[in-house]
């Protein structure tokens, strides 16, 4: 009989850390923020900008932990380190923590514009579809593609600040969401492969996966630019230039110090750098575009 050791204070503490994602949902934060900021220039309101915030990060820490649930059974034989698989958590209480989190969103959202809250709904039902399996199918590029660009709508709906400009986030995000989760992928792809999973990334394959990351930046990075120039989105080129460069900067770098023949170990790192160019690239647009 396997006795099963007593779970401490500080192990469920740490267990719930771990179980809401910390550093990929914290990029979200910093996303909404930048955008939530941007959104309300010059006038801040902090309380509205602390509850549009605030709601989506608890959104996005509900998706992370019934994420988790429901991917517990895998989990425990290729995660193991994972926080339920090890013990941290039981089940029933991601269960019941996710749950709640989407419960505090909604309390949060009350005060805000009612389209922010249709916007919140939308983005909620497609991370939780990816949850309950589209994460398993090529579907699973379309729901993070559908989800980006409902970002930074959610921003400017949660201030009251609708811009028209704003919708052209919405071909932007679906580039950089696609590339988002195929560099998510990766990490596990050769797992999600033998498990017989059919993510994007597997259907790809890795070579085409890193191949499709790169071109989906720079094609964003190029549309952004062509609606520069063109004046069809004015911005201020002073910083459009920069923000372009450090973007093929960092698809340069990502081509010479990552790919299908380095260690499986620094895909998550390609993951974040992937993450940071693609809020670099929005974010930097946006502040060209309003400043």
């Amino acid at each position: 009989m396997q006795i099963t050791k007593k779970r401490t204070f500080n192990d469920i503490i740490l267990g719930f850390f771990l179980l809401s994602h910390p550093i990929p949902v914290l990029f979200h934060i910093i996303a909404v923020t930048i955008f939530t900021l941007l959104a309300a220039w010059p006038h801040f309101i902090w309380n509205v900008i602390v509850l549009v915030i605030a709601a989506h990060a608890a959104m996005q820490v509900s998706i992370a932990m019934l994420n988790d649930y429901c991917d517990r059974r895998t989990d425990a034989q290729s995660k193991p380190e994972k926080p339920i698989p090890r013990g941290l958590i039981l089940p029933r209480e991601a269960f019941i923590t996710g749950l709640l989190m989407i419960a505090i969103m909604f309390v949060l959202l009350i005060p805000l514009p009612l389209l922010a809250m249709v916007i919140s709904v939308c983005y909620l039902v497609l991370g939780q579809a990816y949850n309950l399996g589209l994460k398993s199918t090529p579907l699973s590029g379309i729901v993070f593609a559908l989800a980006m660009p409902l970002i930074p709508l959610y921003a400017f709906a949660g201030v009251g600040h609708i811009s028209p400009i704003i919708f052209w986030f919405v071909p932007a995000g679906f580039l950089l969401g696609i590339a988002l989760n195929l560099a998510n992928s990766l990490p596990d792809l050769e797992e999600d492969e033998a498990q017989g999973l059919k993510t994007l990334a597997v259907v790809l394959g890795v070579r085409r996966s890193f191949t499709a990351c790169h071109t989906l930046i720079v094609v964003c990075a190029g549309m952004i630019g062509i609606l520069t120039i063109t004046g069809i989105v004015p911005a201020n080129p002073w910083i459009i230039t920069p923000v372009l460069i450090l973007s093929y900067m960092a698809v340069v770098g990502m081509i010479l110090f990552f790919g299908p023949k380095k260690a499986l170990k620094t895909r998550k790192t390609y993951f974040y750098l992937v993450t940071l160019t693609c809020i670099l690239l929005a974010g930097g647009w946006l502040i060209g575009v309003l400043i």
